[in-house]
């Protein structure tokens, strides 16, 4: 997604080398800019973490008011020194060929076992800029919660998905005490805390 440019914005690719190639990918990358005061940067130099790009959904029952949230071991909580299970929406990288509203209803059904119906985009974010060229397409699914709950995940690909229909009010309020400190998820409990009365009356 473009994002708009001020004036004078340009940048030079001059050099890139793979730093490091396994399960994922470390680019070296040689930039030069423009500055705001005027003229060119001195060549800089910066390791990307290139994962690709991914979308999650936060799948929303209207009529009992829940959402549901998945739950699974994360090594880089775990390398930062917080708790390694994360409260997190269903989310995942795309495979070739498939568009963001067809990754997430492909992901929704092997985490959670939950079937999309309608989805309203939220936002597509860079998940940290400074470091990754990773950007996630956030959206907000709608499902029947009735039935949501277990243990989920592709064992093929390590995983252990634990998957919780929880209350609306809950969930915000899991948020509120850093219960759910996984930025996607924030975004997404967020957005649909300012939209959720419309949403509601939409999804009647």
């Amino acid at each position: 997604m473009a994002t708009p440019s001020l004036p004078d914005e340009t940048v030079e690719l001059t050099d890139h080398v793979a730093a490091f190639q396994g399960y994922f990918k470390v680019g070296r990358y040689f930039f030069r800019h423009s500055l705001y005061q005027g003229g060119q940067s001195a060549v800089i130099s910066r390791e990307v973490f290139e994962r690709g790009h991914a979308a999650a959904v936060l799948p929303y029952d209207p009529r009992r008011d829940e959402v549901v949230l998945i739950r699974q071991f994360r090594a880089g909580s775990y390398v930062a020194g917080r708790h390694p299970w994360n409260w997190e929406l269903v989310a995942g990288t795309f495979e070739e060929g498939e568009t963001p509203e067809q990754l997430v209803r492909r992901e929704a059904i092997e985490e959670a076992d939950l079937r999309i119906g309608d989805l309203v985009p939220i936002h597509d974010v860079m998940l940290s800029p400074g470091s990754m060229s990773e950007s996630c397409a956030v959206f907000l699914g709608r499902v029947d919660s009735a039935n949501a709950g277990g243990v989920f995940g592709l064992e093929s690909e390590g995983e252990n998905i634990l998957v919780k229909a929880v209350p609306f009010g809950d969930a915000r309020a899991m948020m509120e005490r850093d219960e759910i400190d996984n930025a996607v998820a924030v975004i997404g409990l967020q957005w649909l805390a300012l939209h959720r009365d419309g949403i509601r009356g939409r999804w009647r």
